[in-house]
């Protein structure tokens, strides 16, 4: 079992926790906007299994994270990324998911030697084509009182098909993260965030990288287009995750795990 620590950044403190031996090489998960750390929980397992130390962070404002920051956005949860690796001793591989994958690229590029590999999972990386407007009616649909309401209703959306082990109870613990005080303003201004800074940044990636996106990713019109996009500009490896939606570690974690160990040996 795993305990909550806490590490102090400049206006609050971000919650990890860390599981495997204490000795493997360091993996550092950064989960997605509105979702908490434990949507790694079937793919930690995996990586500890193979050796390595795996701790997995609470963004900003999200699960047991202060939501007393002035900033919540991919540039932010970068920083928190790198001072995290420094805290437990890097360099790291860092596995972002979605806007987690944005602030990996960013990590890469301000500290080559902190980074020494990123398995990018359903990555934002850029704002998607159109994104201005879509955005606009996504923060009008989660002004309160609905607010709530919509996100919740949506999210499923996420997860097509075949749900993971446990998906009740994970999404009943993003329900009460958003009534936790203060964190549904946090989550609000984390749908602001712009993935233009971790795009402007990915010719300075040196790190080995690999792509995973589910086929049935609803965040992009054509998943597996945007997938070799990102992999093009990276050199990366693409792994396409057939049936599976945003969460590739939660309803693929196994494809997931190969992949982080495939990169691992080339780091």
């Amino acid at each position: 079992m795993t305990t909550t620590q806490f590490l102090p950044r400049p206006e609050g403190r971000v919650a990890y926790d860390v599981a495997g031996p204490g000795d493997g090489p360091l993996v550092v998960c950064l989960p997605a906007m509105g979702e908490l750390r434990s949507s790694f929980r079937h793919l930690v397992p995996l990586l500890t299994a193979r050796g390595f130390r795996v701790a997995c962070l609470d963004l900003r404002g999200h699960g047991d994270s202060d939501p007393t920051f002035t900033r919540y956005d991919d540039v932010a949860l970068a920083s928190d990324a790198l001072a995290l690796v420094h805290e437990l001793g890097g360099p790291a591989l860092l596995v972002g998911n979605s806007m987690g994958a944005g602030a990996a690229v960013i990590a890469a590029a301000d500290e080559p030697s902190a980074v020494s590999g990123l398995a990018l999972v359903g990555p934002f990386v850029r704002n998607p084509p159109g994104s201005a407007l879509v955005g606009l009616v996504f923060r009008l649909a989660l002004v309160k009182p609905w607010g709530p309401a919509a996100y919740l209703a949506y999210y499923p959306k996420w997860t097509p098909g075949r749900r993971p082990e446990g998906y009740d109870e994970h999404t009943a613990a993003v329900r009460e993260n958003l009534r936790r005080p203060g964190h549904w303003k946090a989550f609000v201004r984390t749908t602001r965030t712009s993935h233009a800074p971790a795009e402007a940044r990915l010719d300075e990636v040196r790190s080995p990288a690999v792509v995973v996106m589910g086929s049935d990713d609803v965040d992009w019109k054509d998943p597996a287009a945007e997938a070799q996009w990102i992999g093009s500009r990276l050199g990366a490896e693409v792994v396409m995750a057939a049936g599976v939606g945003h969460y590739p570690q939660a309803q693929a974690p196994e494809l997931v795990a190969d992949a982080v160990a495939r990169l691992a040996a080339h780091a």
